[in-house]
Formats: structure tokens, sequence, C-alpha cells
């Protein structure tokens, strides 16, 4: 099967790379784009928050604001390091950087770009971790509307 739109999700963990490189070898085999997104989670951020009021909520959500500008703005650069590798090595790549729950972005843009493929990771977790936690990698299999590869790699830390 040949693919024109690889989107390609990274969460800055050790399996990044091993996600970043199947992309880069299905879009030299099929000449696709490549599309790579990674998304800022808000839930860690917000959630110990939830009970401050008037000023305090004020000084922290300049702050908070603040600390999520730098966060994207080492995202965007983080981001562009594999495009400048993709670009080496012949593949036309494009980043982008979401604020927000992934599953809703990576559904959204695989949609809205017209990806005919989603090459991403999964994190390893099983049982309850996972049930509590939630898949984004189950989620995508179930909401987009194209293929979906999950690159196994790295699990629970080992390679």
């Amino acid at each position: 099967m040949t693919y024109k739109r690889i989107l390609v999700p990274l969460d800055q963990s050790p399996q990044s790379q091993i996600v970043f490189e199947q992309g880069i070898a299905i879009a030299k085999s099929s000449q696709a784009k490549l599309m790579l997104l990674h998304c800022i989670p808000l839930e860690q951020r917000i959630a110990p928050y939830g009970s401050l009021y008037g000023e305090e909520l004020l000084n922290l959500s300049s702050l908070f604001q603040e600390q999520m500008e730098k966060e994207k703005e080492e995202t965007l650069q983080w981001l562009s390091v594999y495009q400048k590798q993709a670009s080496e090595q012949g593949i036309e790549a494009q980043w982008d950087c979401k604020t927000g729950d992934a599953g809703y972005w990576i559904r959204e843009i695989a949609k809205t770009w017209d990806a005919d493929l989603v090459v991403m990771g999964r994190r390893g977790l099983s049982g309850i971790k996972e049930m509590f936690l939630g898949s984004v990698s189950n989620y995508i299999i179930h909401h987009v509307p194209c293929s979906v590869l999950i690159v196994q790699g790295i699990a629970n830390g080992e390679q």
C-alpha cells in the first residue's frame, strides 16, 4: 500500500525516535509527506490548583501561561530538529504543537490534514494503569478515518 500523508505523533519519550524512524522509512518507500505532532497535556498542570481563588488564581494563571509558552517554544525547537532530519533524508515534513488532549488532536489533524496513515507509539500500559490513565493509541485506532501503525519499540523501559 502506498501512503501520501503520514501523521507521526511524538511525545518526547525515548520511543519517539523509534516512531519517527518508522515514519521516515514508510515515507521514503511511499514518497509521502510527514506531519509531526506533539501535544502538551493540560490535566497535570491544572488539577493541583483547583481550589485557588481571587488574586492567587490570577498570579497562578500568568505563571501557568508563561510556563506553557516556554514549553511550547522548547517543543517547537525539538520538532524542528525532527523536521530537519526528515528533510535531510529527502522527506517533506511539517510539524505542529497543540495544547490539550492528545487523542482529540491526533484525530482532528488526521481528519483535517487528510492523513492516510498514523504512525505512533504506545506507553505499554496494561491492566489498571491503562484503565485509569487511558490509552491514546486505543482511542486513535477506533476514531481516525485512516490506517494506524502502532510501533511497539520500548515498553515499560525495556528495549
